[in-house]
């Protein structure tokens, strides 16, 4: 995209102060390392920079060690925005970390369930979790594609599924679906954990956290079923691996990549800027061509083609489920503990 037009965006975005302008500012970002760093630093912060006179330190990290960046800095901050998943993000607000994000236009244009249920935080990309499966495999055996949760615990591919644990979020996310499908869910888990036991969990060849191994899973043939995210399998089949993604008829469930302004930052303005510049259409679609994120900007138009990868679009992302995390994080310890001792056993 040329820089006129994305500065034209940042028009409505840019907050500048007599005492920026007279001199460069600086803003203190922790968020994802890797391929998310350098689309950030090469691509999509530059134009704000500019157009700010700021400039953006990069603190790369995953979601754990940025959130525990925010609790070693308590009471004297460095970061003044962070990305972090929505575990860690509802964690983050609970501890008083994030500050109260300004309202402004650009919301308006936002899903509503990227807003997060709060003031405090907003999504910037959704990924879905739901069933990756090999395609291939599946006409081969005559089978069609799989359309719920229940399908997990289906005998014919016993042996052949792969369920992350719940220490991952693609394996929490299945087993509260499975609970709902069950009559339970996060204030009643119960029904989660029986189905595992008795049903899903023998069809299990492994609880794989690493993505990289379920990758190699798949391709080695000895996996035909997995929970996993829409980001990742779009990966995998971008090798030329004949995979597909289901959304369940139950819904899949929204895994959001969040950010939010984080409490006595030196550079609130600049803060509140940068995160309605994340939500603009045009940096929504840089993020999902490279990183494969469903924009939460309703906004932003993608290709036909990348749009069918990801979750995309009323329809789509209006039927994904939201899971309380208010509920989880607190029980979240005392379910691995429990997941350990009764499915892993």
């Amino acid at each position: 995209m040329k820089l006129s037009v994305l500065l034209g965006t940042l028009a409505a975005t840019t907050l500048l102060s007599a005492s920026a302008q007279a001199g460069e500012r600086t803003l203190y970002m922790g968020a994802y390392g890797g391929s998310t760093e350098k689309l950030m630093m090469e691509s999509i912060l530059p134009p704000w920079e500019k157009a700010n006179n700021a400039k953006v330190v990069y603190v790369p990290g995953n979601s754990t060690k940025t959130l525990a960046k925010l609790q070693a800095q308590k009471g004297s901050q460095e970061l003044d925005v962070v990305f972090l998943d929505d575990g860690p993000m509802y964690q983050a607000i609970a501890l008083g970390f994030c500050d109260t994000i300004n309202d402004a236009a650009i919301f308006n244009d936002i899903y509503d369930i990227a807003k997060m249920n709060t003031d405090k935080a907003v999504g910037v990309g959704f990924v879905a979790t739901g069933l990756a499966y090999d395609k291939e495999t599946f006409k081969k055996n005559g089978w069609d594609a799989p359309t719920s949760w229940a399908d997990l615990a289906d005998p014919k591919y016993k042996g052949k599924v792969v369920v992350p644990p719940i220490t991952n979020t693609y394996g929490l996310h299945a087993l509260v679906m499975t609970a709902r499908l069950h009559g339970g869910g996060e204030n009643n888990i119960d029904p989660g954990f029986k189905a595992f036991v008795d049903s899903v969990g023998p069809n299990v060849l492994d609880f794989i956290p690493s993505s990289g191994k379920l990758s190699e899973l798949f391709q080695t043939r000895e996996v035909v079923l997995a929970t996993w995210g829409s980001g990742r399998l779009k990966s995998l089949a971008d090798t030329g691996f004949p995979g597909g993604f289901a959304y369940p008829k139950e819904g899949g469930v929204a895994l959001m990549i969040g950010t939010c302004p984080v409490v006595d930052s030196d550079v609130p303005d600049l803060s509140q800027s940068l995160i309605q510049y994340l939500l603009t259409p045009e940096v929504q679609k840089q993020i999902a061509e490279t990183k494969a994120w469903g924009p939460t900007n309703m906004k932003t138009v993608l290709s036909k083609e990348l749009g069918e990868s990801l979750p995309y679009g009323p329809e789509k992302i209006n039927a994904l489920n939201a899971v309380d995390w208010n509920v989880i994080n607190p029980a979240r310890q005392n379910w691995t503990k429990r997941w350990t001792r009764e499915v892993e056993k």
